[in-house]
């Protein structure tokens, strides 16, 4: 029987990416989601807290997202997982950011690639995988107990922008319609930048996926 899940956010980078350090209260084993910079700080939260980084998650391949990728990976040992389908945009995330002005560390190779339906676990706590492609092609969201974390798929009041090489407007609509909106009302929601949301809320007021769109 697990204790519940322990949810940090770091808003990280020059573009403000909400990192998240996610823990099993029973056991201290954490998952990182999208360290986007900041290798240290982050390595701090989670030396602070005790924990022991098994886990690095990308919600997809956005330079902006993938910064810390080699600080904390270095530093802990941990499993780097993304969607297959963003292993380019990881590969050349520097190339992406220098477009923009902006430098970023390199990222490691993946050791896993995670895929729609796909569950492991955090200590004890259980993940599940949901491919939501439109933002980027492999662009993938995260539940565990009553918590979805959904990288740029998702955000308070809007959507990932669709209009980056690889984008799919179409497609990002129907993926948070028939698979995030089919989530409890109360689920909540943790962007990779703003401020949380729920399911309940985006699905009434959201102008662009909700119910008046």
């Amino acid at each position: 029987m697990t204790e519940g899940l322990l949810v940090h956010q770091l808003s990280v980078g020059p573009l403000q990416v909400n990192c998240f350090v996610v823990a099993c209260q029973k056991n201290r084993e954490a998952m990182v989601i999208d360290p986007g910079e900041e290798g240290p700080r982050i390595l701090h939260l989670a030396e602070s807290n005790g924990y022991k980084i098994r886990q690095v998650v990308n919600t997809h391949g956005h330079f902006d997202h993938i910064g810390a990728n080699q600080a904390v990976k270095e530093a802990t040992g941990a499993v780097l997982m993304i969607h297959e389908a963003d292993l380019p945009l990881l590969k050349h995330a520097r190339s992406s950011a220098q477009a923009y002005g902006l430098t970023v560390s390199p990222s490691p190779d993946p050791d896993k690639f995670l895929n729609e339906g796909d569950v492991f676990l955090v200590g004890e706590q259980s993940f599940s995988i949901f491919h939501v492609p439109g933002h980027s092609p492999g662009s993938i969201c995260l539940l565990s107990d009553g918590h979805l974390f959904v990288g740029d798929v998702l955000f308070a009041g809007s959507i990932g922008r669709t209009d980056l090489p690889g984008g799919d407007f179409d497609a990002l609509v129907e993926g948070v319609r028939e698979k995030l909106f089919r989530l409890p009302a109360d689920t909540i929601v943790h962007p990779g930048h703003g401020p949380d949301t729920t399911i309940g809320r985006e699905k009434q007021m959201n102008p662009f996926v909700g119910d008046g769109a």
